[in-house]
């Protein structure tokens, strides 16, 4: 290469006059608001993932090992809804806690302090133990004030009714929602009395569908008749109310995008010494389904990007359709000189 003293000084001149001076270029990242502007590509919203977790008495803690591996895996439930077991997961889950905090709370669980037996009533157990321990856990927080949309199911014993609590006392809704007729007293609330919601709704699918879920992953966990007697009155009443509600809870769970079943028939439904087995069943039954999960959200997710595409690809063509009719009537109204002239001025400029 030359030496720069062996160019002629014209060139010279004109590096240095290119160069402007002191003066570096801003870098593309810094660009000032003046550079021009770049078009952005239109990003749906996060799909609105919701849990619908079913009844099954102690079988419920498999709900702790699901919710584990969907957080694990990047598929955080929004909103929770429960029935009986699930619906003591559910609040617990709703108010903020994740899956790790829960298991902690369920291994750490005394089951006498959630048993309140008082005999010659309504049922063997009266449940107030129960509300007041969801309460305890929740910071006496009502429904409405937890940290996830809650909905608590439950069947109105006057005429049989799916009531979905939404507001006022968690733990009341819990307990209502669990009170196994003949093992737990009815819950009064109000004018009417409230029994186990798996007698309407065993997997609460819809009631999620009302908290506002896109996307519903139903779990069940509910006994399956194995020709085999459950031998305990629980067992006995727990299988009782899942073989009546079964076919009104196949229906609801095909409405479900996902149907999880962890392998916990083999649980008796009193059997709380198995709930860390219970647990591992639902990590290993999510993670069975995580597959199917990843690509049903993964083409929601799509359809949606597709529809605010197009939509905004329809407003566009509205807002060009609507400037150039403006254009037109401006145009319009021109007077004759100025038309015979070709003058546009003061008539918005044609659409590029």
């Amino acid at each position: 290469m030359k030496p720069l003293r062996l160019l002629p000084a014209a060139l010279v001149m004109t590096l240095l006059a290119a160069c402007g001076g002191n003066v570096r270029p801003a870098p593309p990242a810094l660009a000032t608001a003046t550079s021009a502007p770049v078009a952005s590509t239109p990003q749906a919203k996060p799909v609105r993932i919701g849990v619908a977790l079913g009844g099954g008495a102690a079988k419920g803690f498999a709900h702790i090992g699901v919710i584990k591996m969907l957080e694990a895996n990047g598929f955080e439930p929004v909103v929770v809804s429960g029935t009986s077991a699930g619906s003591v997961v559910g609040a617990l889950y709703a108010s903020g806690m994740d899956a790790f905090r829960m298991q902690e709370k369920a291994v750490a669980l005394d089951q006498t302090s959630i048993r309140d037996v008082r005999l010659f009533s309504g049922g063997l157990v009266q449940g107030q133990a129960l509300q007041d321990y969801v309460n305890q856990q929740l910071g006496n927080k009502p429904i409405e004030r937890l940290a996830k949309p809650f909905a608590a199911v439950s069947t109105r014993l006057e005429d049989g009714e799916r009531t979905v609590f939404v507001r006022g006392n968690a733990g009341q809704a819990v307990r209502a929602s669990s009170s196994i007729p003949g093992v737990f007293e009815p819950v009064t609330i109000g004018q009417y009395h409230y029994v186990d919601g798996g007698v309407v709704s065993p997997v609460p699918v819809d009631a999620a569908r009302q908290l506002g879920a896109e996307f519903v992953i139903a779990v069940d966990i509910s006994s399956k008749a194995s020709g085999k007697n459950p031998g305990d009155l629980l067992g006995t009443v727990n299988q009782s109310i899942s073989i009546m509600g079964q076919r009104l809870g196949e229906a609801e769970l095909k409405r479900a995008d996902v149907v999880i079943r962890p392998k916990v028939n083999d649980i008796g439904a009193a059997d709380f010494n198995q709930r860390n087995a219970a647990i591992l069943e639902g990590e290993r039954a999510a993670m069975a389904a995580m597959p199917q999960i990843r690509t049903k959200v993964a083409q929601l997710q799509q359809q949606r990007g597709d529809a605010v595409r197009a939509a905004e690809q329809q407003a566009a063509q509205q807002a060009a359709r609507t400037a150039e009719a403006e254009r037109q009537a401006c145009l319009d109204k021109r007077s004759r000189w100025a038309r015979m002239r070709g003058d546009e001025s003061g008539c918005p400029a044609p659409a590029k």
